[in-house]
């Protein structure tokens, strides 16, 4: 396991990097169209479930979309267990599955002035960064150079989910295209 990924580690550039340690993430696979789905949301939080490349918030709690049969829920990492045995019950009769992926998952945020931030973000992925392909609250799968991973920018600042096992050398690689000698002006 990472060290990284839990210590709360921190880079400043022209953009800082925090990892952010503990985060709860349960993974739901099922019918996006399913009311079962939308009831279990609604009963755990208040949430809903987002549409296509877009997330919901119900105060600390989100929920991304990862695909066209799977979320994911965000929520405090002492909480994800009961959490997901809570929508495992609710969800028992449908075709679906909640899995607490919380120790699989390294979560990472970058904030700076926005253009800093999406340059950074640039230099990693494929992905399409520009304000208004990258939209806040768009949620987008791509990878960061050689691993898959997730990005959205909430309140100005991007959020990146990796698999744990990567958070190391995403951590580097974010540091990397934040520092200050890395900047391009590309945004």
């Amino acid at each position: 396991m990472s060290d990284i990924a839990r210590d709360g580690a921190r880079a400043a550039g022209s953009v800082t990097v925090d990892s952010l340690g503990p985060q709860g993430m349960i993974s739901v696979r099922a019918k996006m169209d399913d009311p079962a789905l939308a009831s279990a949301l609604t009963e755990l939080g208040g949430l809903s479930v987002p549409g296509p490349l877009s997330m919901s918030r119900s105060g600390e709690m989100a929920v991304l979309w990862m695909g066209p049969d799977e979320v994911m829920v965000l929520c405090a990492y002492n909480a994800a267990q009961l959490l997901s045995e809570k929508l495992s019950a609710s969800l028992s009769g449908a075709h679906a599955l909640a899995a607490n992926v919380s120790d699989a998952r390294a979560m990472f945020r970058l904030t700076g002035p926005e253009n800093e931030v999406r340059e950074a973000l640039a230099k990693l992925t494929p992905a399409d960064c520009a304000p208004d392909a990258l939209p806040e609250g768009r949620v987008r799968r791509t990878r960061l150079a050689q691993v898959a991973g997730a990005i959205w920018i909430e309140e100005g600042a991007a959020n990146v989910i990796a698999f744990r096992s990567g958070a190391d050398y995403v951590f580097g690689l974010l540091k990397t295209a934040a520092a200050d000698s890395a900047r391009v002006g590309y945004f």
